[in-house]
């Protein structure tokens, strides 16, 4: 298997937008959980938000995204993206696409994902800095 690829992040002000784009191998796109952690320096890392790539397209946020963040895909190219508005500082860390290998034809994979007890292919990760 290939491991996701991520782009997007960079630095933002308190209240502006960012989109991470995460592409993956088919293998590990199609109907499968995916989407992203972030761990910021000196904290545990946290699940942000997820989608089953499969049919009904069951999402999952963390909670502090409240409203603030969506979570798309585009299955032509295998790609899942998270869009980021009125960023906070808070959101400032590092965020890494994952890819649940093991849940093929699995909607209830959200669930796990975000608790991140899934078996994961990791994208290398990207940058997001939200000054104040």
């Amino acid at each position: 298997q290939v491991q996701p690829v991520e782009s997007g992040g960079g630095s933002a002000q308190t209240g502006g937008s960012l989109r991470l784009s995460c592409a993956a191998s088919r293998y590990l796109y199609d109907n499968r959980c995916m989407g992203w952690f972030r761990q910021a320096p000196g904290k545990e890392r946290e699940g942000v938000a997820v989608v089953y790539t499969g049919g009904g397209g069951s999402k999952r946020y963390i909670d502090s995204a409240n409203g603030r963040f969506t979570i798309s895909q585009d299955n032509s190219k295998n790609t899942v993206y998270l869009q980021m508005n009125s960023l906070k500082p808070e959101d400032t860390a590092m965020y890494y696409c994952a890819a649940a290998i093991s849940s093929f034809g699995r909607p209830e994979c959200t669930v796990s994902f975000m608790r991140g007890s899934l078996n994961f292919a990791w994208g290398q990760g990207t940058q997001v800095t939200v000054s104040s």
